[in-house]
């Protein structure tokens, strides 16, 4: 069915490229339309993806076997011991996942892309439906129709307004600081440094909670095995806070005053690359397609990132585009399908990512009298029965 068809993928980042190959391995003809005019292979943040989404996207050729990545198995959660400085260990769970730099997988994906027409520099300015069905782009450089239009621009789509008016994402009332810190920052710290070779690690405090694990460096002055420290923090954001400043400080300063001394040094130690701070915030779209116009990765869907699934998602959202493109038989009936699968995907991990910022960021635990079986309980009753990749259910019973 997708031979001849005509796709216009409205953004060219992770959710855009992957939608762009999706589309070219059903036989459709792609453009992309990317309104940065420089390469985003420099975001240098963290994501992780599940390891059999991995194999299955290396197998259909939406990502190089060689694309580097930092596996690990285990999931530690730490915190300071009480009344002192020094770490102590909650509990630890089975969680492999596969660590990745945001850039290197842009590039794969990009390179995956092939033949796709990829214009760099040219924000679309409106899309809109046609009598009979389809859908125009309009950039600076004039109009073009398609068969189906994608929106993959991010969170503050505009395409989502088309299915969508009105709507957008609903803040939680607290930030995310993330960023990436070179290795060198874990000299002196051998303990911490084993334990991120084979862990990703939690780190809870009073009123929030760090996510810690390497990456891959990714960047021209990095070779094969370098790694990086990435973080996610989240918190009550300051008093005065101002989303323009520098957030390094911040984060300096919520560490020394939270984190066990040595993860404090690690954080202060560190010449923060690529940080920034995000309100967190979640939105739904009530249907995620509707003939000829179809969204992709954050422009259908936000979840808070306790559920780190913004990437995940976009590459699922494609791996779906592309089977329902195949399976056809005209475009309206293959985006019947997709928005049925997507949008119930997209409304659990809403549900599921409101559910644990309550947990460890609204209402957070006493952390300090916890221990394994205390984790493993409260995470039960955080889980509520929800199946997710990244938070695997602690037995019944310990």
């Amino acid at each position: 069915m997708a031979t001849a068809l005509r796709i216009g993928v409205v953004g060219g980042s992770i959710a855009g490229c992957a939608a762009a190959v999706a589309g070219s391995r059903a036989g459709a003809d792609v453009t992309v339309y990317e309104r940065s005019g420089a390469e985003l292979q420099d975001r240098g943040f963290g994501i992780v993806i599940p390891p059999p989404l991995h194999r299955e996207l290396v197998g259909s050729g939406y990502l190089d076997a060689r694309m580097e990545t930092a596996p690990v198995a285990t999931r530690v959660w730490l915190t300071r011991e009480p009344g002192g400085r020094s770490t102590r260990e909650l509990a630890r769970h089975s969680s492999p996942v596969m660590p990745c730099n945001w850039g290197l997988l842009w590039r794969s994906l990009r390179a995956s892309a092939g033949a796709v027409r990829y214009l760099r520099g040219l924000p679309v300015t409106s899309v809109r439906e046609t009598a009979d069905g389809r859908a125009v782009i309009t950039t600076a450089g004039g109009e073009e129709t398609y068969d189906l239009v994608v929106g993959a621009d991010g969170h503050a789509s505009r395409t989502r307004q088309l299915l969508a008016p009105g709507l957008s994402p609903e803040p939680a009332g607290y930030p995310v600081w993330r960023g990436a810190i070179p290795l060198g920052a874990l000299a002196g710290h051998p303990r911490e440094l084993e334990l991120l070779r084979g862990a990703w690690v939690t780190l809870g405090f009073p009123g929030g909670h760090g996510i810690f694990y390497l990456i891959p460096g990714g960047g021209p002055c990095h070779g094969p095995g370098d790694r990086l420290l990435a973080y996610a923090i989240y918190g009550r954001p300051p008093a005065s806070w101002d989303t323009d400043a520098d957030p390094g400080p911040y984060v300096r300063e919520l560490a020394r005053e939270h984190f066990p001394a040595a993860w404090a040094e690690i954080v202060a130690r560190g010449t923060h690359r690529t940080t920034a701070c995000h309100p967190v915030a979640d939105v739904q779209v009530p249907r995620a397609a509707r003939s000829p116009l179809l969204l992709a990765g954050d422009a259908a869907g936000v979840s808070r990132p306790h559920t780190a699934s913004g990437a995940v998602k976009a590459l699922q959202d494609a791996l779906c585009l592309e089977r329902v493109l195949r399976e056809g038989p005209t475009v309206g009936a293959a985006l019947e399908r997709y928005a049925d699968e997507r949008t119930a995907a997209g409304a659990h991990l809403l549900e599921l990512g409101r559910r644990m910022g309550r947990a460890q960021v609204d209402e957070t635990p006493d952390w300090a009298a916890m221990g394994q079986g205390e984790v493993d309980a409260w995470f039960r009753g955080v889980l509520a029965g929800t199946r997710h990749y990244l938070y695997a259910r602690p037995a019944p019973g310990g």
